[in-house]
């Protein structure tokens, strides 16, 4: 019934993404996959979406002319996966989607202007610290939480050593919303950090730049959730408290 858009007939719901065992059916088959999971984003969008920039780790698999990929030179290849982590991380920010949003015009994320866009080297990750952790270690257990909900990324949660005594992958971590927009809020308030940004009035404006996400969390939560929480782990993490317990 959705004309405009018949890749995306319907949304994934809530109990589909707390299942690890679901995967959304795809619009086309291929005969061979990428044979390596990959960083992907969405080259439709608009500046006036909720987020510009969705980007997403995938596992093997093929990809339309509608989703770029990027893929690791070979000289990283052997760390690709670790440098995947952070990158994704990043591509996800809120200070790095506000970048994206001052340069899109149209509807299409076109490949000149990503390699404009200012992502923080991966080298920075192991020399900025908060405490008793890297700038890289906090982002990499975010991101694997963030990920790994389903079991064909367990290929990816096995590379970032995510494994029991036994070296067997450990199982998907639950979807959690709620827990989700901590991890979100974390990752954002890291990156912040890494670009510089920590005057509080600089970040609120940042915030304020997505009208349509604070609309969807105060209709759900009463307050700019995400706001909040990022300013507190700001906090945090500039006291140097990596492992905070933040509740608002």
């Amino acid at each position: 019934s959705n004309l405009h858009r018949p890749g995306q007939p319907v949304s994934s719901t809530s109990d589909q993404h707390r299942d690890p065992g679901y995967l959304p059916d795809p619009q086309f088959w291929v005969l061979s996959p990428n044979p390596q999971s990959y960083i992907a984003y969405k080259m439709i969008t608009a500046p006036t979406n909720s987020r510009t920039f969705i980007a997403a780790l995938l596992p093997p698999s093929g990809s339309g002319h509608s989703m770029d990929v990027l893929l690791p030179e070979e000289d990283i290849e052997k760390d690709s996966v670790m440098i995947a982590s952070l990158v994704l991380g990043n591509l996800n920010s809120i200070p790095f989607d506000f970048v994206i949003r001052q340069k899109i015009q149209g509807q299409n994320i076109s490949w000149y202007i990503v390699e404009q866009l200012p992502v923080v080297p991966p080298e920075t990750y192991d020399t900025v610290r908060f405490g008793s952790k890297t700038a890289g270690e906090i982002v990499r257990e975010a991101v694997l939480e963030l990920t790994y909900t389903a079991h064909d990324m367990a290929p990816f949660a096995r590379d970032l050593g995510h494994v029991d005594a036994a070296g067997r992958v450990k199982p998907p971590f639950v979807w959690d919303e709620d827990r989700r927009l901590h991890l979100r809020a974390k990752l954002d308030a890291v990156f912040f950090h890494l670009y510089g940004l920590t005057d509080r009035n600089d970040i609120r404006y940042i915030y304020s730049t997505f009208p349509i996400v604070e609309r969807q969390e105060t209709a759900t939560w009463g307050r700019y959730r995400s706001r909040e929480l990022c300013l507190a782990w700001l906090n945090a993490l500039a006291a140097g408290h990596p492992d905070a317990d933040i509740r608002l």
